[in-house]
C-alpha cells in the first residue's frame, strides 16, 4: 500500500529504512512514549531485525492493520512510522500510531501522515480507530485533537498503562462540501 499527500508518501517498511528508522525508534525521546512501552533499539543492526519482522508480518495482517514508512516526498527523507493495530484484548478496537524522528517535529508531518492513513482505513471495513497517549504526551495529545479525534476518557485497560484515549468514527471527518 501507498499513500500519498501534498508533502509525504506512506509506504511500507524495507530493511533499507533501517538508519532512518533508529534515528526515530533508537531515540529515548521516543521510544518512552510509545505504547505498548517499546525498549530503544540500540543499532543499524537490530533495527534491521525489527524491520525485517514487520515487513515479513505485513502480508498476513487484516487490513487495515500494518506499519508503515513516512516519506518526505521532495527530498525521500524517512522521518517517521505509523501503524495500525488492535489494542488490548485484542479483538476489535484499532489504535491507530505515529512517531516521528525528532528533527521533524513540529512540520505538521504526524497529523498529515495520520489523516491519510485514517481516510484509507476507513475505506477498509473499519468505522472507528483509536489512539493512546500518556498523559504528559502532550504533543500526541495535540495531533489527536488535530485530527479530530474526541477524548473518550482515562484508560488502564490497554498496556497496563494509565493511558488518555481518544477515538474518530468515519461520521466524524469532514464531508467534501465541508473541506470546500
Amino acid at each position: 500500500m501507498e499513500l500519498t499527500t501534498d508533502r509525504l508518501l506512506i509506504r511500507d517498511w524495507t530493511e533499507d529504512d533501517a538508519e532512518a528508522a533508529l534515528a526515530i525508534y533508537g531515540s529515548d525521546e521516543v521510544t518512552r512514549w510509545l505504547t505498548p512501552a517499546m525498549h530503544r533499539v540500540e543499532d543499524v543492526s537490530g533495527m534491521r531485525g525489527v524491520l525485517h519482522a514487520w515487513h515479513e508480518a505485513q502480508p498476513n495482517l487484516l487490513k487495515p492493520r500494518g506499519r508503515w514508512a513516512v516519506q518526505v516526498r521532495d527530498s525521500g527523507e524517512v522521518v517517521g512510522g505509523l501503524s495500525i493495530r488492535l489494542l488490548p484484548p485484542y479483538e476489535e478496537d484499532l489504535e491507530i500510531s505515529w512517531q516521528l524522528d525528532r528533527k521533524a517535529w513540529g512540520h505538521g508531518y504526524a497529523t498529515e501522515a495520520a489523516r491519510a492513513l485514517i481516510a484509507w482505513a476507513f475505506t477498509q471495513d473499519v468505522d472507528e480507530l483509536f489512539a493512546v497517549a500518556r498523559p504528559a504526551n502532550h504533543r500526541a495529545i495535540a495531533t489527536a485533537e488535530r485530527l479530530g479525534m474526541q477524548w473518550v476518557g482515562e484508560t488502564s485497560k490497554y498496556y497496563g498503562l494509565t493511558l488518555q484515549a481518544y477515538r474518530i468514527r468515519l461520521s466524524d471527518l469532514p464531508t467534501e462540501e465541508e473541506r470546500a
